[in-house]
């Protein structure tokens, strides 16, 4: 077993304070249907709200599972067991809805006239083109 000196474990609940008083944590969370948004309410009085759209995992969820969110030990993250799905708080801050695999197969599924326009224009004439094989 490690043997901890005071120093060391004062320090560390200084961090821990230190962190409970700088990031943002959330004090509450629900899921609000007349405005298909999930709201989390900050412990710095700050109301932060997204679409369930946005968020890994939470894109096909109904109406019932998305009201099931639940806070993750001190504010730090939002949990929806039913859907086996946790989100960090400071993440979700920074625009960060899901995991790098997620979000980068997320890339691409924008939708507009222009893009519709563009793919069918491709279509028309046979699709797009063939990459050409790599020099040997």
């Amino acid at each position: 077993m490690v043997d901890l000196t005071q120093a060391q474990i004062d320090a560390a609940r200084a961090r821990g304070h230190d962190d409970l008083t700088s990031e943002p944590r959330a004090v509450a969370a629900r899921y609000d249907r007349r405005r298909h948004k999930v709201v989390v309410d900050l412990a710095n009085g700050c109301v932060f709200a997204f679409p369930p759209d946005l968020a890994e995992g939470l894109g096909d969820a109904s109406e019932e599972e998305l009201s099931a969110v639940e806070l993750l030990g001190l504010g730090s993250g939002l949990r929806w067991d039913k859907l086996d799905v946790d989100l960090h708080i400071p993440s979700l801050l920074a625009g960060v809805f899901g995991t790098r695999a997620w979000l980068a197969r997320q890339g691409g599924a924008a939708k507009s006239a222009a893009k519709t326009a563009a793919a069918r224009a491709n279509g028309a004439r046979g699709g797009r083109p063939r990459k050409a094989p790599a020099a040997t």
